[in-house]
């Protein structure tokens, strides 16, 4: 693959999207490795959102909250299984 420079693409901030308060739906989706389809296919499972003039945000409260939410279902299934 070649470099940023060369195909002129851009290249994610990790280090302002880590200090963010609140993340857009598409830079939540990339951080937690998921597909913007698959966020609006299973709305009601994702995060709270919040609306900001005609910006869709996640803060990072809720992305947070979740995550944990995720993690107790997998466990709940894992017991179960």
């Amino acid at each position: 693959m070649a470099p940023p420079e060369v195909t002129g693409r851009k290249t994610a901030r990790r280090d302002v999207a880590d200090d963010a308060d609140a993340f857009t739906v598409k830079e939540f989706c990339a951080r937690h490795r998921i597909s913007v389809q698959l966020f609006y296919k299973n709305r009601k499972q994702m995060p709270r959102t919040i609306n900001v003039g005609t910006r869709v945000l996640i803060s990072k409260e809720a992305a947070a909250a979740w995550r944990r939410m995720r993690e107790r279902a997998a466990q709940a299934a894992e017991r179960a299984a």
